[in-house]
């Protein structure tokens, strides 16, 4: 019985795993889709997003069956409430991801900044980054670089900021700007949701570890949008 229940949270772990994967090509396809006007590639982005919510659907029924069967107790439990709500946030991630490769096939020729595509790119960076380590502190139940993680968000957010007074001063200085300079702080505020869920993903690892809930985030988390 204790046997089974391993191989099964094994094979959730694994699972997981693989989702997080997809989720941080689909952030890296779809910024890259954005600062170089690729709408072939945002088609693609959009495309893949359906596998990344089967495999979150077929993720959180194996959780449910896993409870139901085994019914895990205090640290087991834990392993199983950690995966399904993390692989939430993994969807939602891929859902902005998905909303940056929207962005891309919207734009109709607006004039472009280079300096701001070549910042989206740095926080694209930045966040591509926190989701290798957020998914390497899972699979080691690592607290303190789950901490750094959340910590390493506040840069991201700093990033939005400097990118939207950024598009603001070019505003100012060029009218033809206006679209593009929209997209651009549009973008940007994606990357930090994506920042965001990764922050929560962390809280999740210290839930694992510890049993409480404890808030990293140091702005409120974003509604879920329709």
């Amino acid at each position: 019985m204790r046997q089974a229940y391993e191989e099964e949270l094994k094979q959730l772990n694994i699972s997981f795993f693989r989702m997080g994967r997809l989720v941080n090509e689909a952030i890296y396809k779809s910024v890259q889709a954005f600062v170089n006007h690729d709408k072939e590639l945002a088609k693609i982005v959009i495309e893949e997003d359906e596998k990344i919510n089967q495999m979150e659907h077929d993720l959180e029924q194996s959780c449910i069956e896993l409870i139901a069967l085994q019914q895990p107790v205090t640290t087991d439990l834990r392993k199983v409430i950690t995966v399904m709500k993390a692989c939430a946030d993994l969807e939602r991630m891929g859902d902005h991801a998905v909303s940056i490769a929207k962005s891309t096939i919207r734009v109709k020729g607006n004039k472009r900044v280079y300096e701001i595509e070549e910042l989206i790119s740095q926080m694209a960076e930045r966040v591509k980054e926190m989701v290798h380590s957020v998914l390497d502190a899972y699979t080691v139940d690592d607290v303190e670089q789950a901490k750094a993680v959340a910590e390493a968000d506040k840069k991201v957010d700093q990033m939005r900021r400097d990118i939207h007074a950024e598009c603001i001063e070019w505003i100012k200085q060029d009218s033809e700007v206006v679209v593009g300079s929209t997209d651009y702080m549009l973008v940007s505020t994606y990357i930090e949701r994506i920042g965001d869920y990764v922050t929560n993903i962390s809280e999740w690892i210290l839930y694992l570890k510890t049993g409480e809930i404890v808030e990293l985030n140091t702005h409120h988390h974003y509604p879920e949008e329709n």
